[in-house]
């Protein structure tokens, strides 16, 4: 399942980042849903956030929408290669909690 099993960890900022971009969404609609979706423990600062989409950008994992000529709001939505970083963390994730889980029932 995983193409590049030396991916390096995601943050859970970028993690919960590109989750939110699996519907088209601007900034303080991904700080919302960023959130809501820790369930309060992450708030998102606005640099925080905004030097996250940039390198989001940069390394293709999301992408701008077009925008109204007159809309400051600027979406971005998550792309494939966005996609497949959220599987790869996913099982990543799962690895770890299994290795724990192994360990810590046989203390």
């Amino acid at each position: 399942m995983v193409e590049n099993k030396e991916s390096i960890a995601l943050t859970e900022a970028v993690f919960y980042t590109l989750l939110s971009l699996y519907t088209p969404n601007h900034g303080y609609g991904i700080m919302q849903k960023v959130e809501g979706m820790s369930e309060g423990r992450i708030r998102l600062a606005a640099g925080t956030l905004y030097g996250a989409l940039s390198t989001l950008l940069e390394k293709g994992w999301i992408r701008p929408l077009p925008g109204e000529d007159n809309s400051r709001k600027k979406e971005y939505l998550i792309t494939d290669h966005g996609k497949r970083a959220v599987e790869e963390e996913i099982y990543r994730l799962r690895e770890l909690l299994r290795n724990g889980e192994l360990i810590v029932k046989d203390l």
